[in-house]
């Protein structure tokens, strides 16, 4: 039976993929096996959700549109896919198994949230393949002293390993975007390879010093440090935080970390 055709919402976001060949490109990449536990994220018209269905038996599917997700509830089993009709940006990802894989074209409105809520649940992960923007997926992978690298580059290159895995462009969709996309995959790096500070200073600091982006560090780190004490980390305050690797984020964190722990005053 031919399916009547959604009217995209402008509030959600939503540009529904249909090309086929960039469909497949993309469950090709994911590489699904059966018994694998997928979560798809912006389930959509279900383009993708039929793709996947042909290679694993059954997938978890989050959507906030309940017109969207009561068709797709009507089109298959519950043994096939489960709709949660909610706001991934309040979901509770815990709920799922560990080893997960997320997959999903993400409304675009929202990635960047959307990104930093899903980071809080890399340790039970398995990997991600989401579409977004293209500028988004080229922040994402930015490197130090280039324009794109700023917060999110930082916040997630410490806790994945990505790469941006090809391009697509505006007619993949309905409606095209004014955009060019991009599919990014992560993975979670190992535990070892994680380093152990709180997080919470860590976000914080990164905050911080990308709120001032054009500032030097000794300006925009002010509340934390003061120039000699970033000089005694090795690290120069007349830089910019853009200049900072997210490696030396993290030495930075672990500092304050140890100096709340201890007790000790702040100005040392």
């Amino acid at each position: 039976m031919k399916r009547s055709r959604i009217v995209p919402r402008k509030r959600f976001g939503q540009h529904f993929l249909h090309e086929r060949g960039v469909i497949e490109r993309i469950v090709q990449s994911i590489n699904p096996q059966p018994g694998d536990v997928i979560v798809e994220v912006g389930a959509g018209e279900g383009a993708l959700t039929r793709a996947l269905l042909e290679r694993v038996a059954k997938i978890e599917a989050i959507e906030i549109d309940r017109d969207l997700a009561a068709r797709l509830a009507a089109e298959f089993s519950p043994s096939q896919l489960v709709v949660h009709v909610a706001d991934v940006l309040e979901f509770d990802f815990s709920l799922f198994p560990e080893g997960v894989r997320i997959v999903g074209n993400l409304p675009y409105n929202i990635s960047t949230p959307m990104l930093f809520h899903l980071a809080r649940y890399a340790t039970r992960v398995r990997d991600m393949h989401f579409m977004l923007q293209l500028e988004v997926v080229e922040r994402m992978v930015a490197k130090p002293s280039t324009p794109e690298y700023g917060r999110l580059s930082v916040m997630l290159q410490t806790r994945f390993r990505m790469d941006k895995l090809f391009r697509v462009g505006p007619g993949a969709f309905r409606p095209p975007p004014k955009v060019q996309s991009a599919v990014v995959r992560l993975v979670p790096l190992a535990h070892e390879q994680l380093a152990a500070m709180d997080h919470s200073v860590f976000e914080a600091v990164v905050r911080s010093a990308f709120s001032a982006r054009r500032k030097t560090l000794r300006n925009a780190l002010a509340e934390w440090f003061d120039e000699g004490q970033l000089r005694a980390l090795g690290i120069d305050p007349r830089l910019r935080p853009e200049n900072l690797s997210p490696n030396d984020f993290v030495h930075l964190a672990e500092h304050v970390g140890r100096r709340g722990s201890c007790g000790s005053d702040p100005n040392q």
